[in-house]
């Protein structure tokens, strides 16, 4: 009970510590929202025909898109930069020479991760649906499959990105982090149509969870015909929480094998 109290305490800290970072509220947090905005309301003419007739819309296309890469960037980007910051500037260092457990710490970033991915989720559905008038799924059914590829991608964006962290030092990890997860946002369906990405690269993106977590949330919002514009025809809804769920294991193991808690180079 101690420890969960201090991880408490701790997701506490964290949330206030990241609410003061404002380029990285911007940028992890707000910038899905902007995006799924800019993006509903530059195209809007393009799919003006399919929302008279009561299908798809702007802001219906892009927001399975939208959701996949806010969970990334809420779980991995943000852990990696910030747990990377803190090994360069002496604050682990600091911490683990104190009273305080170190699962504690750990559970303070899951806390952080939890809160700012359900608060990012909450806001962008509300967008959707108030501002460009997206209508939500009423089946339970899919909104489980969206708790399920939700808590899948939220877990193992947060293990991989504090296995990442090691990567990198404080200086360079932001380019180690925002390139790579850039290029995947292109090739993975979150900001074009999946089925116009070259076939090969469709292949590299099913290397990474967020072409899952991305295929996941249009299983949801999507009307079912549109399965046919994925890599299998189908949603694959089962295989994509077994990929999730394989990364979040191989994250957690690396986290375990690989975490440090002093900067290289000094003991």
């Amino acid at each position: 009970m101690n420890v969960l109290a201090l991880g408490f305490d701790r997701t506490l800290l964290e949330l206030k510590m990241y609410s003061r970072e404002k380029e990285s509220v911007f940028f992890s947090f707000l910038f899905p929202i902007l995006l799924l905005s800019l993006f509903s309301l530059i195209f809007s003419a393009q799919f003006e025909q399919g929302a008279e007739q009561g299908g798809m819309t702007a802001g219906l296309f892009f927001l399975p898109g939208m959701l996949s890469a806010g969970i990334l960037l809420t779980s991995f980007q943000t852990m990696a930069l910030s747990v990377a910051t803190e090994r360069d500037d002496g604050t682990l260092k600091r911490l683990r020479a104190t009273p305080m457990p170190p699962v504690a710490y750990f559970l303070g970033k899951v806390g952080l991760v939890a809160v700012t991915s359900v608060l990012q989720t909450v806001l962008l559905l509300l967008v959707a649906r108030l501002f460009f008038g997206v209508d939500l799924p009423t089946d339970p059914g899919r909104w489980a499959v969206f708790a399920l590829i939700f808590g899948l991608g939220v877990f193992s964006g947060t293990v991989l990105g504090i296995a990442y962290s090691s990567l990198a030092t404080s200086r360079s990890i932001g380019a180690v982090v925002i390139g790579p997860m850039l290029v995947l946002q292109f090739i993975s369906g979150v900001y074009i149509a999946f089925d116009n990405v070259p076939g090969w690269l469709q292949q590299v993106a099913a290397l990474f969870p967020l072409k899952w977590i991305a295929q996941g949330m249009r299983s949801v919002f999507f009307p079912a015909e549109m399965a046919a514009g994925e890599m299998a025809g189908s949603w694959e809804t089962g295989k994509t929480a077994l990929v999730l769920l394989a990364w979040g294991i191989a994250g957690l193991v690396l986290c375990v094998t690989t975490f440090r808690w002093f900067k290289r180079g000094t003991t």
